[in-house]
């Protein structure tokens, strides 16, 4: 028997809505998403993986679920030097130098690219088949060809109130 903390009387748990879970792939593409759960994994031939759950973010199908694994141990030594360099490429995108526990990567958003995997006899689903870092669009200074020539940018002026400064502020 195990106490519970608190105690639940049904007339203060609101009933679950009804919901519509889409399971179908979502469109090939780049995707910004957050890495939620990351674990290890066993894979069917005695190897390890390691599981990692993606939250698209944007810039649509927010909310949806995509599932990748990443071999980090298996008796093909190919499937290995594929996973590490699947994991390199996370790292990068996450400015990373160390993993230590699957859990630092947990939290983290990166870009992943999604294709369409199609296996006879089961559904087409997502693949993550690589990874960058998010791309930003951030608009370019209309000072950042001068940067480089003065080594800084120069300050911005101030803005004109229309008033003229008190006599004691020179």
């Amino acid at each position: 028997m195990a106490l519970l903390n608190n105690v639940f009387e049904l007339s203060s748990i609101p009933e679950r809505e009804e919901r519509t879970t889409d399971f179908s792939p979502i469109p090939a593409g780049w995707y910004t998403a957050m890495m939620m759960r990351t674990e290890i994994r066993p894979t069917k031939k005695g190897g390890e993986m390691i599981n990692i759950r993606y939250d698209i973010t944007g810039p649509e199908h927010v909310g949806r679920v995509v599932f990748g694994n990443i071999n980090i141990a298996n008796d093909n030594p190919v499937a290995v030097q594929i996973g590490h360099e699947q994991l390199g490429q996370i790292l990068r995108a996450i400015g990373l130098d160390r993993l230590r526990d699957t859990d630092e990567l947990s939290g983290n958003t990166l870009q992943i690219k999604i294709e369409i995997r199609k296996s006879e006899g089961y559904p087409d689903a997502n693949e993550v088949r690589a990874w960058r870092a998010v791309q930003t669009s951030a608009p370019k200074s209309p000072f950042a060809d001068l940067k480089s020539d003065l080594g800084a940018e120069p300050a911005p002026k101030k803005a004109s109130t229309g008033k003229a400064n008190p006599p004691w502020v020179k």
